[in-house]
């Protein structure tokens, strides 16, 4: 069924058919982010104990995935909306894998930590690029194959392949990195990314819409509201992927892995069985409602004193956050024409790595004066700002269109 070349942009299909014309994708995204998943709990630990930096370090590595991704989302973008979603994809997973050879170079100078570090921070950054190019590539791609009225199941469903990664990817990552260092992760980044490359050479190209670009500046204009709830909201996911691993081993609660999987498969649960709730009831109205969810699970782990309680508040908060993304991303894409779709989810996702990349270092210090668990009492706080900006979005209406240059 799948043969090379390109096809132009196909009628809309039925809404029965969303997920197996995302299948291949969705395929993608989870063979991808595999190797984020298998990173994210053991990152800390080796920065950490095995370079035996501080937490602001922690979150300088964790951070700079996010910042190249910030810089590297608008040219993604306009990249997969000029060229084609395929080769955006394409060029996204030859540069992941070129991240893990990073890895195992930050590895030869594992004995001047300064320098690891700083290898390792490049790897992270290239890595964080490259994602940046696959997640884009693959949403427009999978925002052209399927009618309009379906934008928030395509946006759902790339997500939970994403999260299903990480939550097979915490323990994996964990088991790993305990029989055979850093190194086996850095060979998996090395090999798994292309292994998904192998997977879309064979897939048909959908061709970009020949059309009038709107400006940066416009489509930025458009998805601005859409972005700053998106950023709040992301503080929460920030302070688990980097910082729940790191609380669990302070205080000696096993397994350490447990925290990450119950977010990602509380996440993973919540898409799959309400991932259309969001394109019936409405974008702004399911974010609402989520923010609030998770900034609840915040605080529940700020107040934790078991594991359990702590797995109960992760697990929130991985049920809350799971429909922020497909909510507010509904709001984000019905604001600009078809053409200009991969710039819009570029410029939406962006918003994610602003506040990453800026907060995580920031969370990082908070950490070190105050105590680990005051990062989630921090977050919360910030989160319940999500919910100002999407009671601004449902007064202002959320459905606007952006012209393009030259209308």
């Amino acid at each position: 069924m799948h043969t090379s070349g390109t096809l132009t942009r196909p009628d809309a299909i039925t809404t029965s058919d969303v997920v197996v014309a995302l299948l291949p994708l969705i395929a993608v995204v989870g063979f991808v982010f595999l190797v984020t998943g298998l990173a994210i709990p053991v990152l800390p630990l080796h920065v950490h104990q095995g370079l035996g930096l501080g937490t602001f370090v922690v979150g300088l590595v964790s951070g700079s995935q996010f910042a190249a991704s910030l810089v590297s989302r608008i040219w993604s973008g306009r990249y997969a909306d000029l060229r084609g979603a395929k080769r955006a994809v394409a060029a996204g997973l030859v540069a992941a894998s070129a991240a893990g050879l990073l890895y195992l170079a930050s590895l030869r100078f594992v004995e001047a930590p300064a320098a690891s570090v700083a290898i390792l921070v490049l790897g992270r950054a290239l890595l964080g690029g490259a994602e940046s190019f696959i997640i884009t590539g693959v949403l427009s791609w999978g925002l052209a194959l399927v009618a309009a009225h379906n934008s928030g199941k395509v946006i759902a469903w790339i997500g939970t392949a994403l999260y299903a990664a990480f939550a097979v990817g915490a323990p994996v990552g964990i088991a790993l990195y305990a029989t055979y260092g850093f190194q086996a992760i850095a060979w998996v980044t090395v090999g798994v990314p292309l292994l998904g490359l192998l997977l879309i050479l064979p897939l048909r190209a959908v061709a970009p819409i020949p059309r009038a670009q709107p400006s940066l500046a416009t489509v930025l204009g458009a998805v601005f509201l859409p972005g700053i709830g998106l950023a709040f909201s992301s503080l929460g996911f920030g302070a688990i992927t980097t910082f729940i691993t790191l609380l669990f081993a302070d205080r000696g609660w096993t397994p350490v892995w447990l925290a990450m999987s119950s977010f990602a498969g509380a996440f993973m649960a919540m898409r799959i069985a309400f991932g259309h709730v969001p394109d019936r009831v409405g974008g702004a109205k399911v974010a609402l409602v989520s923010v609030l969810m998770e900034a609840v699970g915040l605080v529940v782990i700020w107040l934790a004193p078991s594991s359990s309680l702590a797995v109960a508040g992760v697990t929130l908060t991985g049920l809350g956050y799971a429909l922020v993304y497909p909510g507010l991303g509904i709001e984000a894409v019905s604001r600009v024409p078809p053409q200009s779709r991969g710039l819009a989810m570029g410029a939406y996702t962006a918003f994610i790595d602003l506040t990453l990349g800026t907060a995580n270092p920031l969370l990082g210090l908070l950490a070190a004066g105050a105590g680990l668990n005051s990062v989630f009492l921090a977050s919360a706080l910030m989160v319940l700002c999500a919910a100002i900006v999407l009671i601004r979005i449902m007064r202002t209406g959320s459905r606007t269109s952006c012209p393009t240059e030259g209308d």
